[in-house]
């Protein structure tokens, strides 16, 4: 999930349309509607002037290919996302959007568990440490956690644990923290991933963590959002056991950190991040909206109805890759990490 950091959000909504003062909520829902069903219409008569199938477009050429399966390695959904988006409309929008695996934390833990239910076949739940909004800078006080993750991971289908927010002014050193410290022991014991969040410009933070813990997979959530790839580069070459979610770091979120060009392609030290460490990158939606008023008490969260543009935003940039590594960062990473079992030794 996004820091709260002020001034790294942009406050526009992501690909929505306001409605126009003096028309009705509803009156406009219908409007809407029926726009995007016309565009549709013209979309599909388009493919096919003259005769034409539907295979070609208007000047007879191949019509584009559909985009590649992908593997969604950070998403959530919580309560606040469930008053708005149901367990059904969430997982609709994973298969509309062609992912292959999706990695949910719920808050509180179970509601990944409604997802899983709807998408065995795509959901992988990890248990989420947070019961309610504010968890998130506090977690490391409640020492009844570690014993639900334990009863979380024995029992339950979930396979990893997180997001777990190290903020500098709320989170303890890893090392000085004994709730922390034992939920590292309990991933390395169940062999599974832990993502964790943080928002250093330095990478010795998260250095601490990687290489004291050898035994530990984890994945640094956002590339650790504040990052230069100079600092981001130093953890990947010192930790072979951690890898970079690039979850969040679109257009619209991190706003001061971005990684991107106004043409959607990497800058050219976060490519050759990509390039050099083709194993370690995993992509993410993120699908929280809006960011800069996270778990608000006046408003759900829309988060799920961006969750295309957030997944397009990530298959623009790998476009430029070449093809075997855009296949490794934009699904088998996240297969390799997240289903082992399913690996067919590609994704290494």
């Amino acid at each position: 999930m996004c820091g709260r950091r002020a001034g790294q959000y942009h406050r526009h909504r992501v690909g929505r349309r306001t409605r126009p003062a003096g028309l009705s909520l509803l009156r406009w829902r219908i409007d809407e509607k029926q726009r995007r069903l016309a565009l549709l219409v013209a979309a599909l008569l388009s493919l096919a002037p003259l005769g034409l199938s539907a295979e070609q477009n208007a000047q007879g050429q191949p019509a584009a290919k559909e985009p590649m399966p992908i593997a969604d390695a950070h998403l959530h959904y919580k309560w606040n996302q469930a008053e708005v988006t149901s367990p059904q409309e969430a997982a609709a929008a994973l298969r509309a959007n062609k992912v292959e695996l999706a990695v949910v934390t719920g808050t509180p833990a179970e509601r990944a568990l409604e997802l899983y239910e709807e998408a065995p076949e795509i959901v992988v739940p990890i248990f989420g440490a947070y019961r309610r909004g504010g968890d998130w800078f506090g977690w490391q006080a409640r020492d009844s956690l570690v014993d639900e993750a334990r009863e979380a991971l024995e029992n339950g289908p979930y396979r990893g644990i997180g997001e777990l927010h190290l903020i500098g002014g709320f989170a303890m050193r890893w090392n000085r923290s004994d709730v922390l410290q034992a939920l590292l022991k309990l991933t390395a014991e169940h062999d599974v991933p832990m993502l964790i969040h943080t928002e250093f410009s330095r990478a010795e933070p998260t250095l601490s963590i990687c290489k004291d813990n050898p035994d530990n997979r984890i994945v640094l959530a956002h590339a650790g959002a504040a990052l230069s790839p100079a600092e981001v580069r130093r953890v990947l070459d010192a930790c072979p056991n951690l890898w970079m979610d690039l979850s969040a770091r679109d257009p619209w979120r991190f706003i001061s950190f971005p990684i991107s060009d106004d043409d959607g392609r990497l800058l050219p030290e976060w490519e050759a991040l990509v390039l050099d460490y083709p194993s370690r990158f995993v992509i993410g939606s993120d699908a929280v909206w809006p960011v800069d008023r996270l778990d608000a008490w006046d408003r759900a969260d829309t988060g799920w109805e961006h969750i295309g543009d957030f997944l397009d935003f990530h298959r623009r940039w790998a476009s430029f890759l070449p093809e075997m590594i855009r296949r490794k960062v934009l699904l088998e990473n996240a297969i390799t990490l997240f289903r082992p079992e399913t690996d067919n030794g590609t994704g290494h």
